[in-house]
């Protein structure tokens, strides 16, 4: 009896140690700790409403009803929904965003800090990959009603190869994820750093990567 009682305990202790000893996942990218005198309340991240006040109005959005303007170099649009924009999503731990690609457009490397990214293709075909810390690519040609998932903080990319407007929306499992994009680390933003870094993106995708294996293609710019 004593043993299937301690038997009992290590179980519950496995499953419930680990939430209770992990730390919160962070919301913004620094937030040193204030010298004891210095200290006053600081909320990382939003105060909530009075519960009496919530409406259902504050769980519902339009944000990402309309295609973005895509008369740029890149021809893409990443609108980005966070807490900041859409209340309802304060202390969930979510962000959404709505990507929209024209016929030859790219959306630049870049990574999520503090957030894994589920992407769903609405419309359109494109070809999307992410780099992880060996430099190894995972590619793949995605079409509409497709999935695909970019996990937290690794570099990744979308190209549309099709010749229709592609459209993809994506949940971010964090309500301020952060964006780091590979021009601005490489402080240049000028059109020709843009246009390489494009037809470089390009070239991958025409290296025809199989869908069942992944590459290790140096990622130099």
């Amino acid at each position: 009896m004593k043993s299937s009682h301690l038997c009992s305990y290590i179980l519950l202790l496995g499953i419930y140690a680990p939430k209770a000893l992990s730390d919160n996942p962070p919301l913004q990218d620094v937030c040193p700790m204030a010298p004891q005198g210095e200290r006053k309340l600081f909320m990382n991240g939003f105060l909530c409403k009075h519960p009496s006040t919530i409406l259902a109005s504050d769980f519902k959005t339009l944000l990402l009803n309309q295609a973005g303007d895509l008369g740029n170099i890149v021809r893409s649009s990443v609108n980005m929904v966070t807490t900041t924009e859409f209340p309802g999503l304060n202390t969930l731990g979510l962000s959404m965003a709505r990507t929209d690609i024209a016929p030859n457009g790219v959306v630049l490397p870049h990574s999520h800090p503090r957030a894994s990214e589920m992407m769903f293709v609405h419309g359109g075909s494109v070809v999307v990959g992410f780099l992880d810390t060996k430099g190894r690519l995972f590619q793949k040609s995605l079409g509409e009603g497709e999935v695909f998932v970019f996990p937290r903080g690794l570099v990744h990319y979308i190209m549309n190869y099709g010749f229709n407007l592609a459209t993809t929306f994506s949940v971010l499992n964090c309500q301020n994820p952060g964006v780091v994009g590979i021009v601005h680390a490489m402080f240049a933003t000028d059109s020709d750093v843009v246009e390489g870094l494009m037809a470089r993106m390009f070239k991958f995708g025409e290296m025809g990567v199989s869908d069942n294996i992944t590459a290790g293609f140096p990622w130099a710019f």
